[in-house]
């Protein structure tokens, strides 16, 4: 059997190959940007629209899980429209709803077009993988590969730098109108370039029941993870009540596909130990990143002082180094197993979390930022091999079901994160000021001493707690920062499951 058989059209060249290349690995770019770009931006967006930030970051969690829907059923929309087809019209209605996001009046409508931009954006992910395989020469695949991380290990570092500058002197609404320029050019030479190539498609019956439990499980899920803060977890019926939907959906949805003779999302792909492993890992280490990549802007801008701008500029820095990193780790793969290179990523992400636990109120910003630089080195480590060892891990014409699921769990690990992460820096700096609370035994006499100096008693009383409040939200991000680092620890582990790949990685399938 040909590769045009198996992996799809013949490759490009040239020009044909560069332009293809810019504009698919632009999709990537802008779906993964929006996963950040409005995260320093929550509390803007939120005063500008009369709701609390934690009502503001359903901004960030409902284009996730709309995400995660969708980007499952890659395989079967490749399959049964063709991959190219789907592509581009959802690369023309990313950029179209990215203006309606923009131009949205209330929150309400901010939230549905987000919804509707997640269900538009989540294929464009694993399509631009597999078409940027497709369109690469066999012996160029690393390079493919290599393309597409970079757009996605760039993309949530630079989302915050553009989302503080822009929110800061623009407007929050344009961190959705920058988008659609770039997704119009982007799907217009997309098209210029592709419009030659084959597209395949087959018969593909739709599977409403798995689809359905699809929607029911991960919808379920997301909300209960959304609102469990808000209502106290499991003392809220409403959370127990979403809880049992997700759990029983989940299984019932495992089921039905893993029976159905055409599911619509295929988990037969799990029989390969390498998948399995790369995906799982893929997922708990992204996780760990986006958590990160969440508390960082956060803590700098509620608990440091900083505006959304230099929020994103502390943040951003890791981009700097990971941009020249990439070609080099794309030659050690070549010659080193894959395993011990995202172990060692995931590793020194963790040791870079570490190193933040030492953080006190009086850090500066060249204290702070220095780990988050040498973190770009590690993430490339982790990012490149890991997504390219799932697509190496399975058959050739598993390709779109493997990078469909890979990302849809990557997806939904990064929604889980954002959840989990808020909520625990919550519990953390509440259990932390009840602490410090008990132990200012002198209280009273550093009341006395400010109104000595002519404060009222009331402001003094004000300014002590805002202190041990600061304190307390300071620790809680130290003990939240601990936390990542066993996660990036635990996920560097899990990728020794995987068996030893045969030489270097081959992204096209035909290992």
């Amino acid at each position: 059997m040909t590769r045009s058989e198996t992996a799809g059209p013949a490759p490009l060249t040239g020009l044909s190959l560069l332009g293809a290349a810019l504009a698919i690995g632009m999709s990537n770019f802008l779906v993964v940007l929006d996963t950040t770009i409005a995260n320093v931006s929550i509390p803007t967006i939120s005063g500008s629209l009369g709701v609390s930030v934690t009502q503001g970051t359903w901004v960030i969690t409902a284009y996730a899980v709309a995400e995660a829907i969708t980007v499952p059923l890659t395989g079967w929309l490749a399959k049964r429209f063709g991959a190219k087809r789907v592509f581009l019209v959802c690369y023309a209605a990313f950029g179209a709803l990215s203006l309606l996001c923009g131009l949205a009046s209330s929150f309400g409508l901010l939230v549905a077009g987000r919804v509707l931009l997640g269900l538009a954006g989540g294929p464009l992910m694993p399509l631009s993988l597999m078409l940027l395989i497709q369109v690469f020469p066999r012996d160029k695949a690393m390079l493919a590969n290599v393309i597409w991380a970079m757009t996605t290990l760039i993309a949530p570092v630079l989302g915050p730098i553009l989302g503080g500058i822009i929110s800061d002197s623009a407007g929050w609404p344009w961190i959705f109108h920058l988008k659609v320029p770039l997704a119009a050019l982007g799907v217009t030479v997309a098209w210029l370039m592709l419009r030659d190539m084959p597209d395949r498609r087959e018969k593909a019956a739709i599977d409403f029941v798995g689809l359905g439990l699809l929607v029911v499980w991960v919808g379920a899920f997301q909300v209960m993870l959304d609102e469990g803060r808000n209502l106290d977890w499991f003392a809220s019926a409403e959370i127990v009540a979403l809880a049992v939907v997700a759990a029983v959906g989940f299984a019932a949805f495992l089921i039905w596909e893993l029976t159905h003779d055409q599911p619509i999302v295929d988990l037969r792909i799990f029989r390969s130990r390498g998948f399995a492993a790369a995906a799982v890992t893929y997922t708990v280490g992204f996780g760990a990143f986006f958590a990160s990549v969440v508390l960082l802007p956060l803590w700098l801008q509620q608990n440091m002082g900083y505006t959304a701008t230099w929020a994103g500029y502390a943040t951003g820095v890791m981009g700097l180094l990971a941009i020249g990193c990439a070609p080099i780790v794309g030659k050690i793969l070549e010659k080193v197993d894959a395993r011990a290179v995202i172990f060692t990523g995931l590793t020194g992400l963790g040791l870079l979390h570490v190193w933040r636990m030492g953080f006190t109120p009086d850090v500066t910003f060249l204290q702070m930022a220095a780990p988050t630089l040498l973190s770009g080195v590690f993430m490339v480590m982790f990012f490149i091999p890991v997504s390219g060892l799932a697509i190496a891990s399975v058959e050739p014409h598993e390709t779109a079901n493997a990078a469909g699921l890979s990302n849809f769990m990557r997806t939904l690990g990064g929604a889980i994160a954002t959840a989990v992460i808020q909520t625990g820096w919550s519990n953390a700096a509440r259990i932390d000021q009840t602490e410090l609370a008990g132990a200012l035994v002198n209280g009273e006499r550093v009341v006395g001493e400010m109104t000595a100096s002519g404060m009222s008693r009331e402001s003094a009383v004000i300014s002590l707690t805002r202190i041990v409040e600061g304190q307390s939200l300071m620790l809680g991000a130290l003990d939240m920062f601990a936390a990542i680092a066993v996660v990036f620890v635990a996920a560097g582990a899990l990728i020794w499951v995987a068996p030893r790949p045969r030489g270097p990685i081959d992204t096209t399938g035909g290992h």
